[in-house]
């Protein structure tokens, strides 16, 4: 069992690591070996556990939307707030990781770019990443929807046009490269409020 925990703390340890190293010098610029050395390990060792830098990169990525996914979960937990709060808290969550990660998602546009040359479907990649994080969402929108605090709207509308913010949001970071969202969280937080429901 210890050798199961320390595989994983040296794996997340890597990823921790190597998530830097493409922040600094973009995605293909990163070698595998590059990646060895700031580990401060052989490039066998570094084999263990990846066998290559898209899988490196590719976790990274897992890790980050893990990470992200985990900070929701315990908003979504908090039961002293109602559903409309808690949409906001989410949202300028995402927002507040994905503008302090806005060097990754600059070295990320770059993958995809090179992904679509390549014939790969971008479009569904991204959707498989951020699918949980939708899901989230559908529970808080279920949810205040059962409590009489969010209008008795379409879910899937609400849930497509507050993920288009996060797009919105995304997209001025990682291809407009703006500094801050703070517009967006303005607009977040205005149109979320939009959906509440007018007590009698």
């Amino acid at each position: 069992m210890a050798i199961v925990v320390e595989h994983e703390k040296r794996k997340r340890e890597i990823l921790e690591k190597s998530f830097q190293l493409f922040i600094e010098d973009g995605y293909e610029d990163v070698t595998y070996q590059k990646i060895a050395d700031k580990c401060g390990i052989t490039r066998t060792t570094l084999y263990i556990y990846f066998k290559n830098k898209r899988e490196i990169f590719l976790w990274s990525i897992k890790q980050l939307t893990n990470d992200v996914e985990q900070e929701l979960i315990g908003i979504i937990k908090n039961n002293q707030i109602d559903s409309i709060e808690c949409l906001k808290r989410i949202f300028l969550c995402i927002i507040d990781i994905a503008e302090s990660n806005r060097a990754f998602f600059r070295v990320l546009k770059m993958y995809l770019m090179q992904l679509e040359k390549s014939g790969v479907d971008i479009n569904d990649r991204v959707t498989r990443r951020v699918i949980r994080i939708q899901h989230l969402m559908n529970m808080v929108l279920i949810r205040g929807q059962k409590k009489d605090e969010i209008k008795n709207l379409p879910i899937k509308k609400i849930n497509s046009l507050l993920y288009c913010l996060l797009e919105t949001s995304i997209f001025r970071l990682g291809i407009l490269n703006q500094e801050n969202l703070d517009e967006m969280r303005g607009t977040v937080q205005f149109v979320i409020e939009q959906f509440r429901t007018e007590k009698k």
